[in-house]
């Protein structure tokens, strides 16, 4: 079982931004994702994996972060490298 961060950024009201007043974080659990998703998330982990740019100035992009045994990883996608699944665990809190 591994435990996941993700939280939801950028978009027209810059969520998770310095001056935001709202911030969108969800967890989960690898293991209850179908294993097509699992593989999807690890080749994002790859560096051969080069997601493409987001495209629109207020599309939002993903910071998903991992604990492994190499340490903590962290990195930034476009919403549309994120498995449904995945992104549908953000919840909007006010902060």
């Amino acid at each position: 079982m591994a435990i996941w961060q993700i939280e939801k950024l950028g978009g027209l009201a810059n969520f998770g931004g310095a001056r935001s007043r709202i911030r969108s974080l969800g967890r989960f659990d690898t293991s209850s994702l179908p294993a097509a998703e699992q593989e999807a998330l690890e080749a994002l982990f790859h560096k051969s994996a080069k997601p493409a740019k987001p495209g629109a100035a207020d599309a939002f992009r993903y910071r998903i972060t991992r604990t492994t045994s190499a340490g903590v990883e962290t990195i930034e996608v476009p919403e549309s490298h994120v498995p449904p699944a995945v992104a549908s665990c953000v919840k909007d809190e006010l902060v």
